[in-house]
């Protein structure tokens, strides 16, 4: 089959379109024909040599895809050759197969297109599991979500919204802030012309941000304190700041505040199963009933991955880039 292979780390020219193996099941496992993969910022971190993939995982870059059921491994019931599906990858994507694990496969929601629903997995499991799932966002409640513009941001919006909870959003452009709006954001903040705590605060008359989706990482972890309501719950799934800070443990005691770091390309099968179960009951409805929806940038061919990254590094997009097999 045609992949797209890493020989030697670099820029975007890094990627290279060859043939390798088709991989076939293992028990427990599900081969997808795959229609459409996502682009994340992981990629361009494997690509530059700085995320390799966990141990025994593909060395193919990938991290969503959608396709249909190609073949089923020992031991999987629940789908069928020809299934209409989307998957969460610890890597693997930018191919025309790709094996995973039975509990990260997910139907096509309804009302979705077969190539748009590989904007689904990775932010939605992502989302859910770092919004609701572990900072527990509830009705009433402020989120702030850095780089709200992002696939990950456009769905934070989203879901934040279909539970009942006021958002803000920065981003770096009118444009992308006018997007977060449509979406459902209300605060909205330009991070190169405003600082986010004061206007943040301003809106919230003093409370603050309940929840903070931080995708900077040690850049921002100071003001995001400093931000928090009582009780608040940030949550860094992202170091495009940086990874080294300083943090006064005094604003976090005086506030009852907790700073929380995850990822989830490393988590074991099991508990992304866990999470790929609790959107498939949570954020699918919501997708098939047309309250949330993928948004999708661009799409490109897989053998124009390189320029898929361009844009990506370029910041200009908004939601999702996709490539197509």
């Amino acid at each position: 089959m045609k992949a797209m292979t890493i020989p030697t780390p670099g820029g975007p020219e890094a990627l290279v379109l060859a043939e390798v193996e088709r991989p076939e099941p293992r028990a427990g496992e599900v081969l997808v024909e795959v229609a459409a993969a996502g682009v994340n910022r992981a990629d361009l971190l494997q690509r530059q040599g700085h995320y390799p993939p966990p141990p025994g995982e593909s060395e193919v870059p990938g991290l969503e895809v959608s396709g249909r059921v190609a073949a089923l491994g020992e031991g999987v019931d629940g789908w069928e050759v020809g299934d209409r599906v989307c998957a969460l990858l610890a890597g693997g994507g930018y191919a025309e197969f790709v094996r995973v694990p039975a509990g990260q496969v997910l139907p096509v929601p309804a009302g979705v297109s077969l190539v748009e629903a590989a904007a689904l997995p990775e932010v939605a499991c992502t989302v859910w599991s770092n919004v609701f799932l572990t900072a527990n966002l509830q009705p009433g409640q402020t989120l702030l979500v850095h780089g709200g513009s992002s696939g990950i941001g456009t769905m934070a919006i989203q879901l934040a919204r279909a539970v009942g909870a006021r958002i803000a959003v920065t981003a770096g452009s009118a444009e992308k802030l006018r997007a977060c709006r449509e979406l459902g954001a209300e605060v909205l903040v330009d991070y190169r012309e405003q600082d986010f705590v004061e206007v943040v605060c301003a809106a919230t008359d003093g409370h603050g941000a309940d929840v903070i989706l931080d995708n900077m990482g040690a850049s921002y972890l100071a003001r995001n304190v400093d931000l928090l309501a009582t009780a608040g719950r940030l949550v860094v799934i992202g170091m495009q700041g940086g990874t080294r800070a300083e943090l006064d443990l005094s604003v976090l005691l005086r506030k009852r505040a907790a700073v929380i770091a995850t990822s989830l390309r490393s988590r074991p099968a099991d508990e992304k199963a866990t999470i790929v179960a609790a959107v498939r009951e949570h954020v699918w409805p919501l997708v098939a009933s047309g309250r949330v929806h993928p948004v999708v940038q661009a799409t490109y061919p897989l053998a124009a991955a390189a320029d898929a990254h361009r844009e990506l590094e370029a910041s200009t997009h908004v939601g999702k880039v996709l490539l197509t097999t």
